[in-house]
């Protein structure tokens, strides 16, 4: 089955070794007219029940959080990734991005709720759980007649999720599990009705699932609401098993899997949560626009000043690469899907396969879009000045709202290391060719560099020959540190790091090029020269960040001639034959921000 699939869909990671043609990536200009109408209906009801009513939210009115989350379910937004027989719209992988993107906008505390109850409330059980599970919850969850949570971190076990110590033990006569330990951080456990819980038995190697009814008189008690720095109005709060009874019949998956259900879930988790990042970051930027549009220093609107545009055109293209890489990965797991489903997979396997195949675009982009949004409600409230440091703003509580996407499904110090130790193990069992093309820039590097002026007269010709650039410089550095730590290159996390961020900004990169191309080719470049600047724009800060980073890494671990050498290919790898003139590209863009009032791509 794999190779059949693999004749048709890139395979994760691939990016790296393969070259992507601008025909061959899914982009937001792609949406159908039933995703674009899809997309109309969610941002009618955010701007209604969420935008209108943000200070509920910042208020922790908990009450407004849960209601808000009964009208999503009666418009079928909680179901949009359910199956249609379980209740659900049954929606692909692309549209169910597109309502988390636009949902997710407007208030943390929303989307947080909204998050935990489709993804890790409901999901395990959609794709994890028996005929007779999904029956009996999944419809009641795509509802939003019953709300779900899902049980993992606790006061020990945060990032080494598997260390847990709640225990699960099977009773005298076989019928039931009771379930005693304590679990932290749980979003919705305020208002859910069913729990996700990872528990072990015995001594296992790993975790079990379980889904367990809220029942207070069965064992479970909760402490008062966490106190948050933001998503105030998300319920979120310590829960205590004591001896809880839980039917056998409501184990989740088989015995031991719970590890391995924990990890897919935040692989799904983890791409949904770039998406939720989107909105946020384009609301932001309008708000910024506007604003500077409006405030009027020294005679003049501050949009006219160059400091202020400067930030203004930063904010926008860091919205546009996000949303460029999110959807792109988002069609691949489509694709994948599809392709597993035509070869006689079921959806839930088909859907486990599809995202877990892509986990390194996943770690990727929630690393990616988590720290863009932060830094465009950062400078969010620089542009407002004083009054973005006021709770009558909405900037302050956007960078409040922004700094747990840092943290949860999975830090990304975590999905740094994750991402580039999935593509080592991806190259060690033949799915992802590394070693050839690392031996090429070897070669490369040892042989006499091209003296050659090259024709870049095509749009983008000289970004993608840097883009292929960029790819060999990681190449170099995480091939010759494999090569030098084998297997305990694990250890060496600070090099680990170095590499993740020249990965991260390839793909970012090259997403960003790619979708503008494809724009060119079907509009016209005259029609997108802001797009075009965009993307130029993000590719000249990313190769600032991968020679920094390539700089480090060689520093660290290499000596003498070596050094010497890859040092030179660095340099090589990172040069432009024309540089960009990057404050023309910021004001190409700030000049239709500005004449549109508001993120307009």
């Amino acid at each position: 089955m794999a190779d059949t699939i693999e004749k048709n869909v890139t395979r994760g990671g691939q990016f790296l070794v393969k070259e992507t043609k601008c025909e061959d990536i899914f982009t937001p200009e792609d949406f159908s007219e039933e995703q674009l109408m899809m997309r109309d209906s969610v941002k009618e009801f955010v701007d209604k029940e969420l935008w209108a009513h943000k200070d509920r939210f910042e208020k922790k009115d908990y009450a407004y959080t849960e209601s808000s989350m009964r009208k999503a379910g009666e418009l079928g937004l909680l179901g949009v990734a359910v199956p249609e027989e379980y209740g659900g719209l049954g929606m692909g992988f692309v549209s169910t991005m597109l309502v988390c993107d636009y949902i997710s906008g407007a208030t943390g505390s929303f989307s947080t709720a909204f998050g935990a109850h489709t993804g890790i409330g409901t999901m395990p059980i959609t794709l994890y759980g028996s005929e007779e599970q999904k029956k009996k919850y999944v419809p009641k969850l795509a509802s939003g007649e019953w709300f779900g949570a899902y049980c993992l971190t606790e006061p020990g076990a945060g990032s080494d999720a598997n260390s847990g110590k709640t225990k699960a033990v099977l009773s005298e006569d076989g019928t039931h599990y009771l379930i005693t330990g304590q679990k932290m951080w749980i979003s919705n456990a305020g208002f859910c009705s069913v729990f996700i819980v990872f528990a072990r038995i015995g001594d296992d190697k790993n975790i079990t699932g379980f889904i367990v009814e809220n029942d207070p008189s069965n064992g479970i008690s909760m402490n008062e609401e966490e106190h948050k720095l933001g998503i105030r109005a998300s319920s979120t709060r310590q829960v205590f098993f004591n001896d809880t009874k839980v039917p056998v019949e409501n184990m989740l998956s088989e015995r031991g899997n719970g590890f391995k259900i924990a990890m897919n879930a935040l692989n799904v988790g983890r791409i949904k949560l770039a998406a939720a990042c989107l909105d946020a970051q384009r609301r932001v930027t309008t708000g910024a626009v506007k604003y500077s549009n409006e405030r009027i220093q020294f005679n003049t609107a501050i949009s006219s000043f160059g400091a202020i545009r400067s930030k203004l055109a930063e904010m926008a293209t860091s919205c546009y690469a996000g949303e460029s890489a999110s959807y792109r990965a988002a069609k691949d797991i489509e694709d994948r899907i599809a392709a597993r489903e035509a070869e006689g997979a079921t959806h839930q396997e088909a859907e486990l396969k599809g995202v877990e195949e892509y986990a390194i675009e996943c770690s990727i982009l929630k690393v990616a879009v988590s720290e863009d949004v932060q830094n465009c409600a950062d400078e969010g409230i620089q542009v407002f000045g004083g009054m973005g440091f006021s709770e009558d703003t909405p900037m302050e509580s956007a960078w409040r709202d922004a700094r747990i996407a840092r943290i949860y499904e999975g830090t990304n110090e975590i999905n740094r290391m994750l991402s580039v130790g999935m593509l080592i193990k991806k190259a060690m069992k033949g799915h992802v060719d590394l070693l050839g093309p690392a031996m090429k820039v070897q070669e490369e590097l040892m042989g006499i560099p091209s003296f050659d002026t090259p024709d870049f007269s095509e749009l983008f010709a000289e970004e993608k020959g840097i883009i292929a650039n960029l790819k060999k410089v990681f190449l170099m550095v995480a091939g010759s540190a494999v090569q030098k730590y084998g297997p305990d290159l694990d250890s060496h996390q600070q090099l680990l790091m170095a590499a993740s961020d020249i990965l991260i900004e390839i793909y970012m990169a090259e997403s960003t090029i790619l979708r503008t191309e494809k724009l060119a080719k079907n509009q016209g470049e005259a029609k997108v020269q802001e797009q075009i600047a965009m993307a130029k724009l993000y590719l000249y800060k990313a190769v600032d960040i991968v020679n920094l980073r390539g700089k480090e890494g060689i520093a660290s671990f290499a000596e003498g001639d070596e050094q010497r050498m890859m040092l030179m290919g660095l340099k090589r790898f990172t040069k432009y034959t024309n540089l960009p003139n990057v404050v023309a590209l910021r004001e190409t863009i700030t000049n239709k921000l500005v004449a549109e009032n508001e993120y307009c791509f």
